[in-house]
Formats: C-alpha cells, sequence, structure tokens
C-alpha cells in the first residue's frame, strides 16, 4: 500500500498498480522536493461547535487515571458519530448501504479536488455550489477524475471557534452556511462518479435547504461526506491527495475522521 502511495503522489493515480515498485527513498525525496502534509482536521472538545439542539456539548472526555500532574494516562470519551470533523458513510444518508466500516479502504483515498467559493460565500451566506462551478474548475484544470474527493472551501472553518456564528441561526429559525447544491451533486455522482466530497461547514447541504438532497444524492449513491474540515485555505484546486481516516465503528453510520492532504 504504501508503495502504490508514493506511486499515486509522485506520478498519478492513474499509472500506478498493486505490483509497482517505489524507489527506497522515494518519500525523503518527496519532502526534499517541498511535499507538506495538511491536517485538515478539527480538535475535538467540548468547545467544538455542534448541530443547533443541545444546552451542552455531547462530547465527554473523563480522566480515568492520571500522571502526578494531573494530565491523564487513560481516559474515557463518547461523542456523536456526527459531531467535530466527521465521515458521512452512504447509510447516513440511504437505507441499505454501506456503514462506516465497509466503506472499502480503496475509496479512501484520492485527489482533491478544490472548488474555491470563499468570495461568493462572503457575499451569500447561503451559497450552494453548482455544476457550473465545476464545470468552471473542469474548464482550468481539465475533468474532475474518477474517485476523487471534492471539496468545497468557503472560508467556513475560520467561524469554528466562534461558536454560535458558525452554525448561524438566523431569525427566520433556520441555518445559514454554504454547501452543495442539488445539480453540483447529481453531476458529481452521475457524471463523474466521485468517491466523495467534502465541506469546511457543518454540512454538506446548504444550511437553509429544504430536506437533505446532496445527502440524499451522495450518500443515497454510496459515496460519503467528509464534514466541518478545517484549513482548507492550504490546499491548491488541484494537484493534493487526500487520506481519509474515520474511525472504524462496526455498523456505524458515520464517525470521526482524521484527514490528511498530501500537497506537491
Amino acid at each position: 500500500m504504501r508503495r502504490i502511495l508514493f506511486c499515486m503522489i509522485a506520478i498519478g493515480a492513474s499509472a500506478c498498480s498493486p505490483t509497482d515498485e517505489a524507489p527506497a527513498d522515494t518519500l525523503a525525496t518527496l519532502f526534499a522536493d517541498g511535499m507538506t502534509v495538511v491536517d485538515l482536521t478539527h480538535a475535538v472538545s467540548a468547545d467544538a461547535p455542534y448541530w443547533p439542539g443541545p444546552d451542552r456539548s455531547p462530547f465527554r472526555h473523563d480522566t480515568l487515571s492520571a500522571h502526578a500532574d494531573g494530565a491523564p494516562s487513560m481516559a474515557a470519551y463518547s461523542a456523536p458519530e456526527h459531531f467535530g470533523t466527521h465521515f458521512d458513510a452512504p447509510v447516513h444518508g440511504g437505507m441499505g448501504l454501506a456503514s462506516v466500516d465497509r466503506v472499502p479502504t480503496s475509496e479512501l483515498f484520492g485527489p482533491a479536488i478544490v472548488i474555491d467559493v470563499t468570495a461568493s460565500a462572503a457575499s451569500d451566506e447561503d451559497y450552494a455550489v453548482t455544476a457550473d462551478d465545476l464545470r468552471a474548475w473542469e474548464s482550468e484544470h481539465g475533468p474532475i477524475p474518477s474517485g476523487a474527493i471534492v471539496l468545497m472551501r468557503s472560508g467556513w472553518a475560520a467561524r469554528w471557534e466562534q461558536g454560535d456564528p458558525y452554525y448561524n441561526r438566523g431569525e427566520d429559525g433556520r441555518l445559514h452556511f454554504p454547501g452543495f447544491g442539488e445539480d453540483a451533486a447529481r453531476f458529481l455522482v452521475e457524471e463523474r462518479d466521485v468517491a466523495g466530497i467534502g465541506v469546511d461547514t457543518g454540512s454538506v447541504d446548504p444550511g437553509n435547504a429544504r430536506g437533505f438532497p446532496a445527502h440524499g444524492i451522495v450518500n443515497g449513491s454510496g459515496r460519503y461526506h467528509l464534514e466541518n474540515l478545517a484549513d482548507l485555505g492550504s490546499l491548491p484546486e488541484a494537484g493534493a491527495y487526500l487520506i481519509v481516516a474515520p474511525i472504524k465503528i462496526e455498523g456505524g453510520s458515520g464517525g470521526q475522521v482524521r484527514v490528511f492532504a498530501v500537497v506537491p
């Protein structure tokens, strides 16, 4: 697997096979050439924003035993599956589909496609990524490859530590933050066969969406979501590769996930 990973980063996924051998110094060479790894994950804590409703954080982290300085030597934690930076398995949005432990590992690594809608989101908190946004990306970078993980960069992660402004409930009682529109979701599933989509907001659907159409389309077709991603501003629009490592809960509809981007 490591040989394949190095090959995919160095020369592209389509040119690699399980029998490919990478030189022993591949990793050192890649990083000597300026390749970096970006952590796209918010730390999990009781201060993390959560879908509006509970009066207290649903996250618990209790020390079971401690060192002399009070730091835990062992602790127990509990959290909803869909809390913090997390993974929506296909079953989250459709009956009879894969739980998080049954998503093929081959789909948890792929090229990162970054759709930058920061300017649009700054002027419209309810902005929904459109199929035209995706075609505009392709006009500059080429077709979105099969197996890609398509990320919406809206700049919303800057609100993560601000509390209520992250989910941004308006006077109308509805949430207001950007996400993927229905036409964009259909384009990615039906015309580009992506592995999954991700956002730097609380949901792949815009906060004010009626129902969860993007969930139904993307999860419902067997793909996954990444929500509450961090630091997407450190990624180029094309050229990075994602490593997606969700907690492997048997039968889970999702769970906390560590997401890394390998950036040339």
